[in-house]
């Protein structure tokens, strides 16, 4: 599939950017939807502009986008800011560990077995932004996976039996090490270490990695792509 993940500062995007009333959803033809709060026609593809100042944005190939809706979801929590945190939209790597921070890759990170307790309201946000500094994810892209996955439903449940926020199979987060898929910290990390992992088999295609974490890598290799079907 024609996406390539990139990243740039757009300092004057003048009229190529056909800017939306309000957030969009583009709709692709296997059924996959991409947030965002712009786009600009390039060429045979599509840049859809994830964030409002255009840092974040993917490419898409404008044939496998069926149609633009209006998002008429209600929007997530503001996320976390954190100037730590390294896109994998904007093609950065992490930055290398310093004497005073030793932290470890993101793919060497241990699975987390469990998760605090969460007592009371839960904060999205507040656990979105933990997982996207851990596994140097854009939140946006976390956010759209949940909204797109379970709707921010923390107790989701789907009918093939993926649980909770990212919608985590059973097997799937038994291998994670997330013991309560119910729990959102532990399911948002599972499932973002889940991503990461995936887009990095699939050299940070991202509908591949999309297409794998719904419907699982098996299908991907069965159709040497994406399915053309949704899963869970």
């Amino acid at each position: 599939m024609g996406l390539k993940i990139k990243f740039g500062f757009v300092l004057t995007l003048g009229l190529l950017i056909s800017q939306a009333s309000a957030t969009d959803i583009a709709i692709l033809r296997n059924g996959f939807t991409i947030r965002h709060e712009s786009r600009a026609p390039l060429g045979e593809t599509t840049r859809l502009f994830l964030t409002p100042d255009g840092s974040s944005f993917v490419d898409v190939r404008t044939a496998e986008i069926d149609r633009i809706e209006p998002d008429l979801t209600p929007a997530p929590p503001p996320e976390k800011n954190s100037a730590e945190a390294v896109s994998i939209l904007s093609g950065s790597s992490p930055a290398p560990a310093s004497a005073a921070s030793s932290t470890p890759a993101p793919a060497a990170l241990p699975a987390q077995t469990s998760a605090p307790a969460n007592s009371g309201r839960v904060d999205v946000a507040e656990v979105v932004g933990a997982a996207s500094d851990r596994y140097r994810l854009d939140p946006d892209l976390l956010n759209s996976v949940i909204r797109a996955e379970s709707g921010f439903k923390v107790h989701a449940v789907s009918p093939k039996g993926a649980q909770g926020l990212m919608q985590l199979m059973p097997g799937t987060a038994s291998k994670l090490g997330v013991a309560n898929a119910f729990d959102p910290a532990a399911n948002v990390d599972g499932g973002t270490r889940y991503l990461r992992e995936l887009l990095e088999h699939y050299n940070f295609d991202l509908i591949k990695a999309l297409a794998a974490y719904n419907a699982g890598p098996q299908r991907v290799e069965q159709y040497k792509g994406v399915p053309p079907y949704r899963e869970t």
